[in-house]
């Protein structure tokens, strides 16, 4: 079932530039970088969560790339466009072989189910 999304006609066109252009930079980065690596995390600073991830992947031995944006007390409107695109209201986001398996938890059952093999 596709994720509800405010159709293109029902945005002024005054706006639909600025819109399509938000923060495209971030987007585009991660977007390179999903497409680049095997295994994506994309965190901010302060969360533990991504801390976990990491932890998680270094501890199995699978190689990653991580991305950062932000902390608790900034950043916002970077990592914004990034749970606009995924959906995913959380960090990390984590992705594998191009696909969001979700966060830290969801990457854990992955490593635990033997699904990711070690990558170094």
């Amino acid at each position: 079932m596709p994720r509800p999304v405010l159709s293109e006609s029902q945005i002024h066109p005054a706006v639909r530039e600025k819109i399509a252009n938000y923060r495209s930079d971030v987007l585009k980065e991660v977007q390179a970088a999903v497409a680049a690596n095997d295994i994506v995390v994309v965190g901010m600073r302060m969360n533990p969560f991504p801390k976990k991830a990491r932890k998680a992947l270094d501890a199995a031995g699978i190689a990653y790339k991580y991305l950062e944006y932000g902390s608790y007390l900034g950043g916002y409107r970077r990592r914004l466009p990034l749970k606009m695109w995924t959906g995913w209201s959380t960090f990390p986001m984590v992705f594998v072989k191009g696909v969001l398996i979700g966060g830290a938890e969801d990457l854990a059952r992955l490593i635990e189910k033997g699904e990711l093999g070690k990558k170094r």
